[in-house]
């Protein structure tokens, strides 16, 4: 059935000759490469299991959020319970989730996104400010300190051969969407500066969605001596956005459109205005000096302040949180004299200081009432790295590192109290061999630690939870990568096996108010397979210029080890909220005369909604379809046209389930078939 609609897809973006061409089709033929270790590597022979989403794979996607582009990845799950309300996980469960993401590690170029109790508010960034996007899958602590999932790193930074100085987009859809962007770049002789402006609104599929989102973004580079530079990064961020909460099923079906309903003992969510507001002011100072050709030193000082608001079915709960930290690192590397070996040698640290103030208050239809408690925690992190790697022969690529890392947080109630956490060592080993130079091959062995978050320690119980242990685990992993030269296809196959202790996992009172505990083991045997096949490569003559097909798929077998909990026996039952299969499929049809055609399916299998594994969300197909016009108008300016349909079948879907829910509101139900169309235009 999805083949029938993917055509019918196909044949309504001829018809309607609208969308977001491809300028460069040939730029998509040129090598990846990995800039996350601090020094651009090939893909082909990164020993380690990575995915790159490049500009022009994020520009096949809708542009204002980045959950299309990532749930192509394999391993990566991204989820929207309501406009601007998103969760993400990598390889694992969503079970830390209550909102944001948790046990990954999130940079914004050099800067860390991530705080020092372990928050990431990923709907802080307008997609549209993204560059590219690569995913370090499984722990890694060599370079970036504590995470059990992953690290991801979005590059902001505008590519000095950007030729546009000035590109403006509009885009409206269905909902009352409306989501505009622009970004002015200058490139001069030393100095590069990039201001963005984004803005995006809509009115949501169900009651009580709402969204209204305003971000400005600015990049500065100074290159004021030879090998010397200067960069500042700096964004503001205000966003409100309303929360419908979690349905029953029986709710779900008689009208997904709800938001959660009033109960005997409970206001409903429309009652108390229920959401998030955020208004965030971030930056970083870079500074890189190339002391020689083999010496270099970075250092990145960077600060935070997020004013938080939640009004919520029970409290009203208001944060402020300020941050500071440094990351700092010295980069050795040989003469490159002798050619059969090749080492690079570094060493840093990266530290963070938290402070954040919460007080829950009364919620009255969405205003303060009486202070319910108040607490003040400090969460102070720091961890040192260093890692050697070697080019031998070019054939083999050996990489050893290990980071050590500190955390501790401490809280008034009553007394001021400490919590420290005995320090962790995060090794991290791997190696791949060219054994010809289309085919590598790789092993990787390292060791995950996620100290819990602090939204994890304080949750909206208003209970400090100190008995929260960290989550630790080792991952044994193998793959393959088949890229010929001509790269008209590539295989990319990941097999990984991760062994968790004290995974953490959220749970819910009767009033709705999260808390956290720690469930025991997990197991997480998984396989990951991302492919690329040009079933016709790019060209510069004929009707059709270029057919790609991207098949992609993710296999998880994840269950829970030894838990019990409240004299109920989990053990062996499959992870909360993670489907076994994902297939995600994207054909690419380049056209003359400026046209390209994108379609998309994904098919999700069912998802266990309890750790009992008594309930299960339905497996769902999505198909979606874009199509692109670059207007011919000359060399000085161009004009692109765009449209699209998402959820071409009309599934009934919940992309966002409330894990553990109790009264087995489980479901956020998503939009149904919607439309959106918009227009580029570029200088």
């Amino acid at each position: 059935m999805s083949i029938k609609y993917l055509s019918s897809c196909l044949l309504f973006t001829l018809a309607t000759a609208t969308l977001y061409a491809q300028e460069d089709t040939t730029h998509q033929l040129k090598e990846v490469e990995v800039k996350s270790y601090l020094t651009p590597q090939s893909m082909q022979r990164v020993p380690t299991a990575v995915s790159v989403l490049l500009p022009a794979q994020l520009q096949l996607q809708q542009g204002n959020t980045l959950l299309p582009a990532l749930n192509t990845v394999p391993g990566i799950r991204m989820e929207e319970r309501s406009p601007g309300s998103y969760r993400l996980s990598i390889r694992g469960s969503l079970l830390r989730s209550p909102f944001g993401i948790r046990n990954i590690k999130v940079y914004l170029d050099e800067m860390p996104l991530t705080d020092a109790g372990g928050n990431t508010y990923l709907n802080l960034i307008d997609a549209a400010a993204i560059r590219q996007v690569e995913i370090l899958k499984g722990p890694d602590g060599s370079l970036f300190g504590p995470n059990s999932g992953g690290v991801i790193r979005f590059q902001l930074t505008p590519s000095t051969t950007d030729t546009d100085r000035l590109r403006v987009q509009l885009q409206g859809g269905s909902y009352g969407l409306f989501h505009t962007s622009a970004a002015y770049q200058h490139q001069g002789k030393n100095y590069q500066f990039q201001l963005f402006q984004g803005y995006q609104r809509s009115d949501g599929y169900r009651q009580n969605t709402a969204l209204r989102h305003s971000y400005t973004q600015t990049v500065q580079q100074w290159q004021y001596r030879p090998g010397y530079q200067l960069k500042l990064l700096a964004f503001y961020t205000d966003l409100a956005y309303r929360t419908p909460g979690g349905l029953t099923l029986a709710q779900s079906q008689a009208n997904p459109k709800a938001a959660r309903p009033a109960t005997n003992t409970l206001p409903g969510a429309v009652e108390q205005q229920a959401g998030i507001k955020n208004r965030t002011l971030q930056g970083a100072i870079v500074h890189e000096a190339q002391f020689s050709d083999r010496l270099k030193h970075v250092i990145t000082l960077f600060s935070g302040n997020t004013h938080f608001e939640n009004p919520f079915i029970t409290n009203y709960e208001a944060r402020d949180e300020n941050t500071t930290g440094l990351r700092t690192y010295l980069q050795l590397t040989d003469n490159q004299s002798a050619a059969a070996l090749h080492w690079q040698w570094l060493a840093g640290v990266e530290a963070q200081r938290t402070s954040t103030d919460i007080i829950n208050y009364g919620n009255r239809a969405g205003k303060r009432d009486t202070v319910q408690a108040a607490d003040r925690l400090l969460t102070h992190q720091h961890f040192f790295f260093t890692r050697f790697s070697a080019d031998i022969h070019q054939r083999w690529q050996l990489q050893g590192a290990i980071s050590l890392n500190y955390y501790r947080y401490s809280f008034d109630q009553h007394g001021q109290m400490k919590v420290a956490f005995s320090p962790q060592l995060m090794p991290h080993l791997a190696m791949s061999y060219l054994f010809n130079p289309a085919l590598t091959g790789r092993i990787t062995v390292s060791r995950g630690y996620s100290p819990p978050a602090t939204a994890e320690v304080r949750p909206s119980d208003n209970i400090i939870n100190t008995s929260l242990q960290p989550e630790t685990g080792w991952n044994l992993e193998t793959g393959l990568r088949i890229t010929p030269a001509a790269q008209r296809y590539s295989i990319d196959l990941s097999v990984f096996h991760y062994r968790m202790q004290n995974a953490i996992v959220r749970m819910l009172r009767d009033n709705g108010n999260e808390f956290f505990l720690n469930a025991g083991g997990t197991k997480q045997t998984g396989i990951e397979l991302q492919g690329m096949v040009w079933l016709q490569q790019p060209k510069a003559h004929g009707f059709m210029r270029g057919i790609q097909l991207t098949p992609n798929y993710t296999y998880s077998h994840f269950r829970f080890g030894k838990y019990i909990t409240g004299g109920k026996d989990f053990s062996g039952n499959r992870l909360t909220g993670v489907p076994q299969h994902i297939i995600a499929t994207g054909l690419l049809l380049q056209m003359a005369g400026n046209i390209s055609f994108y379609a998309s399916h994904n098919y999700t299998g069912d998802i266990p909604l309890n750790d009992a594994s008594t309930e299960y969300a339905p497996g769902y197909h999505l198909v979606q379809c874009k199509a692109s016009w670059l207007i011919p108008t000359g060399k000085k300016y161009k004009i692109t046209l765009q449209a699209g349909i998402n959820n071409i079948l009309n599934e009934n879907y919940s992309l966002g389930n409330d894990l553990n829910a109790m009264g087995n509101r489980y479901y956020n139900p998503a939009p149904g078939r919607n439309y959106y169309g918009g227009v580029l235009f570029a200088l």
